[in-house]
């Protein structure tokens, strides 16, 4: 890959760790507003796009059918810590239209959420499905197979019509073709997007643009479910969590696993997508956080943008920060805000 520095991090006033990728922002029509490495690269987006793999659930009708409310609609675009009410309401979702934790193809294993973890293991239980970090992405599918018609077993196979339905609304978001799927860790297909068309794909999801009706209309209603359950995309303490608290509908931010991450700004409508080649995720939100509050000035996200390294007792040694490039590359157009 060979990107640019996106984030340094410092101890003691010396760079003790570099962090690169690429970095692309783009408008609903793909014109580049800013560009920082290779913004055709092709990526493996991971769970940043989970909320476009959700747009089938919501267009064909499933959701209402079997009764989805915003917090499920939440889930099922999430990367979830494994938490009391995550696992709950995955678990109700699946009751409600007759399917269990059991039907779930996504595998188990411990919460993510360090402390969900301690109280599962202090309670001598077990992992299971609803666990699973992506168990709302998967009861969707469950749901989508049902109101298809179709059997669900092997709902994650490539070419069973709940994926062929994901892949193709995928591509009509993204205005793009996919290739060739690898396998995500929770066994669905994983197709490679290079990072200008996924970015274009979330600045039409943020704003309904060259969208068909159907999927415009979900996609105004998962983000507006996430925008008011943020909890439930993530958890407590998660990066995406608290950043959509603090951005509320303005932004729509999304984790992938190995470095990506993806974000929409409805009002600006533009769309982010960004990858750090060494797959950190603390590198990924540091570049993403000030890429938003380039773009929202208004908003403080300095916590975001600045996290401090500290010792084991607390005591603050010194932080991550944005390379030069990524805090002051000029903007392509005159739509971005706080050069």
């Amino acid at each position: 890959m060979g990107g640019p520095v996106l984030v340094e991090v410092t101890r003691s006033g010396l760079v003790e760790s570099r962090h690169r990728g690429s970095v692309v922002v783009v408008d609903t029509g793909g014109s580049v507003v800013l560009e920082l490495g290779d913004a055709d690269l092709a990526i493996l987006p991971r769970s940043a796009v989970k909320a476009f793999q959700a747009v089938p659930l919501v267009a064909s009708g499933a959701a209402d059918a079997f009764g989805f409310d915003d917090r499920a609609l939440a889930l099922a675009c999430a990367s979830h810590s494994g938490e009391a009410d995550h696992v709950a309401h995955v678990t109700a979702t699946l009751t409600g239209f007759g399917a269990g934790v059991e039907d779930l193809a996504c595998g188990a294993h411990w919460p993510s959420g360090a402390e969900a973890a301690r109280a599962l293991a202090a309670a001598g239980g077990a992992p299971t499905a609803a666990h699973n970090n992506c168990s709302g992405k998967h009861t969707g599918f469950l749901a989508l197979a049902q109101q298809l018609g179709v059997p669900t077993a092997a709902y994650t196979d490539v070419d069973h019509p709940v994926q062929v339905e994901v892949r193709a609304a995928m591509e009509a978001i993204c205005t793009a073709p996919l290739g060739p799927p690898a396998i995500d860790g929770c066994s669905a297909p994983t197709w490679p997007i290079p990072l200008r068309a996924l970015a274009t794909g979330f600045a039409r999801f943020g704003t309904g643009d060259g969208l068909a009706p159907d999927h415009a209309s979900a996609a105004v209603r998962l983000r507006s479910a996430v925008a008011d359950h943020p909890w439930y995309v993530a958890g407590t303490g998660r990066f995406c969590t608290d950043v959509m608290a603090a951005t509320g509908a303005r932004a729509f931010v999304k984790v992938g696993a190995e470095g990506a991450y993806t974000a929409a700004l409805p009002e600006l409508g533009l769309g982010v997508a960004l990858k750090v080649e060494d797959g950190a995720f603390r590198a990924a939100e540091v570049a993403l956080a000030t890429v938003l509050q380039r773009l929202l000035p208004d908003l403080d996200l300095d916590r975001f943008v600045r996290p401090p390294v500290t010792t084991w007792r607390g005591i603050v040694v010194g932080e991550l920060r944005p390379a030069p490039d990524v805090a002051s590359a000029p903007w392509a157009d005159s739509r971005g805000r706080g050069n």
